[in-house]
C-alpha cells in the first residue's frame, strides 16, 4: 500500500480546491474512525478516504469517468492492493453503476462521503463556522430539511443503519467527532 505522503502528494498535485482538500481529509478521518469501529486496518481505511475525490477535478464534467482516474494514478504511484482500487470503484456507484459497494469498507465509504459533507455545511451556517461547536442534534435536526443542504444526498448517508449496522445518530455522532479531531487542518 502507498504511504500516506505519497497519497497527500497525489491530492495536492491534481485538487485544487482547498474546500475539495478539506473534503478528502474528513473523509479520511471519518474512515480511519470507522476502520476502528469495525475492528479493521485504519491505514488502508484512511487512505481510501484521502483518495476517493482525488480525480474530481478532471472528472466533474464526465461523472461516469470519477475514480477511474484516481485509480490510474495509484497504480502509477505503486498501489497494488486490489481491495484499495475497489473500495475508491465503489464510491462512484450511484453515478455510474459500476462496482458496488459489496463490503464493510466500501459501504462505510459510501455512506460517508455524503455526510462529511452535510456536517460542514452545518458548521458553516454558525457564525463561528467552527466544527467544534457543531453538536449531534443540530445535524440531526436539519437532516430532514430537504432545502437544507439540498445537494446531500440523505439516503446515501442513512444507508448507515442497513449496510452497517449502525443507527443513524450514532453514524453522525462518530463522523463528527472524526472531523472534529482534524479540524485545524480543514480549516473548520
Amino acid at each position: 500500500m502507498i504511504t500516506r505522503e505519497k497519497a497527500l502528494e497525489i491530492i495536492n498535485a491534481k485538487l485544487t480546491t482547498k474546500n475539495l482538500i478539506s473534503h478528502c481529509l474528513a473523509t479520511e478521518a471519518t474512515m480511519r474512525a470507522l476502520a476502528k469501529h469495525f475492528g479493521e486496518d485504519a491505514d488502508k481505511w484512511g487512505l481510501i478516504g484521502l483518495m476517493h475525490d482525488a480525480d474530481w477535478d478532471v472528472t466533474r464534467n464526465n461523472i461516469d469517468k470519477h475514480t477511474h482516474e484516481t485509480v490510474k494514478w495509484l497504480r502509477e504511484a505503486g498501489e497494488t492492493d486490489e481491495t484499495v482500487l475497489q473500495a475508491i470503484l465503489s464510491h462512484n456507484f450511484a453515478h455510474n453503476g459500476q462496482n458496488p459497494p459489496v463490503n464493510n469498507m466500501e459501504w462505510s465509504l459510501y455512506c460517508c462521503d455524503e455526510l462529511t459533507g452535510f456536517i460542514v455545511a452545518v458548521a458553516l451556517i454558525l457564525p463561528e463556522k467552527k466544527l467544534a461547536l457543531v453538536e449531534v442534534k443540530s445535524i440531526l435536526k436539519r437532516f430532514p430539511q430537504k432545502a437544507f443542504a439540498a445537494g446531500v444526498h440523505r439516503p446515501q448517508i442513512e444507508l448507515c443503519e442497513e449496510k452497517l449496522g449502525i443507527k443513524l445518530e450514532d453514524f453522525v455522532t462518530l463522523t463528527l467527532n472524526a472531523m472534529k479531531e482534524i479540524a485545524p487542518s480543514s480549516g473548520l
